[in-house]
């Protein structure tokens, strides 16, 4: 198993998440960032930004990925647009999303690297050493202030710090607990209706909370299980709130003669629990 620099605190839990997960499925291919950047095409600088959160990789370099490991893509892309939502919330520590950059385009075709080569690359490379110092000194500033305020506690106390890598994930289920997103986990979908003449799955009981694309909770997995029921395919039963997901809700909503915005609040409940 690799030796992974730790993520920091400040960085958006959603993104920490995602990058997790990224680091598992390299670890688990048994493959080399140099092996993995040769296959997928994008350069070995990219991934390891990547792998280290600084920048978030496109949709097609995680699904060139998923490839060069042997996995589904479709998990972890849901897992990479919940992160890419957060993103904004996590600049201090990265780059805004984007795929492999200008000078990994120059290694690739210069065949050159950053331990050398030849004077041309090294002047096209002096400006992102400017950017590169001057990111790293803010990032040292809002790093000191976040360690200050603590704006990602929530009042949590020691539980929010026993797992650094876990999303808000709403409130805990009875039964299992505090929902963990995974990407290679589905949830089954035993639909039944209660004494109270509602719809329930088994992973929640709300009636009135707001979930919406990049939600990751039980509630979350609860409205994939009704959707299906009610015949709207959201995809996998994931707890992720995806686009398939969100289309899904559209799509009822619309059959429900109610507004139609893609978000799970009251109205939308209601028609599920129907």
């Amino acid at each position: 198993m690799s030796r992974w620099k730790e993520l920091p605190d400040s960085q958006d839990q959603r993104v920490r998440q995602f990058v997790v997960q990224l680091r598992r499925l390299k670890d688990r291919s048994g493959l080399s960032v140099a092996t993995i950047a040769t296959r997928t095409g994008y350069g070995r600088s990219s991934w390891e930004r990547y792998l280290n959160g600084r920048s978030l990789p496109s949709a097609a370099a995680v699904e060139a990925l998923a490839r060069t490991c042997g996995t589904d893509a479709a998990r972890l892309l849901a897992l990479r647009e919940v992160a890419e939502a957060a993103w904004g919330a996590s600049r201090d520590t990265g780059e805004p999303p984007r795929g492999a950059d200008d000078a990994d385009d120059a290694d690739n075709a210069g065949g050159t690297d950053d331990s050398g080569g030849t004077g041309g690359v090294w002047v096209r490379r002096l400006p992102w050493v400017a950017m590169a110092v001057s990111s790293l000194a803010t990032a040292l500033l809002m790093l000191g202030l976040f360690a200050l305020l603590r704006p990602w506690s929530g009042g949590a106390g020691d539980d929010a710090k026993a797992d650094p890598y876990r999303p808000y994930t709403g409130e805990p289920h009875p039964e299992y607990g505090e929902f963990d997103y995974r990407p290679d986990k589905a949830y089954d979908c035993a639909v039944r209706r209660d004494e109270d003449g509602r719809l329930y799955a088994g992973y929640s009981r709300t009636r009135t909370e707001m979930i919406e694309r990049t939600s990751t909770r039980w509630s979350v997995v609860e409205a994939q299980c009704l959707l299906r029921h009610h015949g709207e395919a959201p995809g996998v039963a994931d707890g992720a709130f995806g686009n398939a997901t969100e289309r899904a809700v559209k799509r009822l909503q619309d059959a429900g003669h109610i507004a139609v915005d893609g978000k799970v609040g009251p109205d939308t409940w209601k028609v599920l629990r129907t």
